[in-house]
């Protein structure tokens, strides 16, 4: 049996998030991600063929483990309390998952997909016409409620990226009142008419 790798995916990936949080995508190297974790160069170069390669596994990690947070969130609570539970989950994920919170903000124009390999490019453009699908799915069943679709879409995605927007820009976490802020305004808009 062999030894068990001391240097994983995720292990690189982390060091990549944090690496990005404190300086940007110029931040994100091969040889600063060894560095971050200890690692050779080589492993590395073991895991991720290129930065690029690199590049496309942090955004795709980052937007996955957000979306399935938040469909997980809404999955537990009634259609007509979605929209709110998902503005509000967004503002914790950030404040808990701040270098996360800050790759995402960022989008993925952030991180030149259109330098990463054609699977890579397959992979992002099958996620995000799946992504696309299950939100269109979910705010049209949330709307059948009374509550324009535009208004459910203003709550769920708009609203929290605006507050989240001022605080990751700076590279700070939103503060916990952005939490309330974004429930109490969500709630009115969705509020039964």
């Amino acid at each position: 049996m062999g030894r068990p790798a001391t240097h994983t995916v995720d292990s690189f990936l982390d060091a990549a998030t944090r690496l990005f949080a404190e300086g940007g995508a110029r931040a994100v190297t091969m040889a600063a991600v060894a560095r971050e974790t200890g690692a050779p160069s080589g492993s590395v170069y073991h895991r991720f063929a290129d930065r690029p390669a690199l590049f496309a596994a942090l955004w795709l990690r980052t937007v996955r483990r957000f979306e399935d947070g938040v469909l997980t969130a809404i999955e537990s609570v009634p259609a007509a309390d979605a929209a709110v539970v998902a503005a509000t989950w967004a503002i914790e994920w950030s404040r808990e998952n701040l270098g996360e919170a800050i790759v995402l903000y960022a989008g993925p124009q952030a991180f030149s997909p259109d330098t990463w390999s054609a699977e890579a490019q397959a992979e992002l453009a099958e996620h995000d016409r799946g992504r696309d699908r299950t939100l269109a799915a979910l705010v049209k069943k949330l709307s059948a409620g009374g509550v324009p679709a535009d208004e459910i879409s203003l709550v769920m995605f708009d609203l929290p990226y605006a507050v989240m927007g001022r605080y990751l820009g700076r590279g700070e976490a939103p503060p916990a009142r952005a939490r309330d802020l974004v429930a109490r305004v969500a709630a009115k808009v969705v509020a039964p008419r």
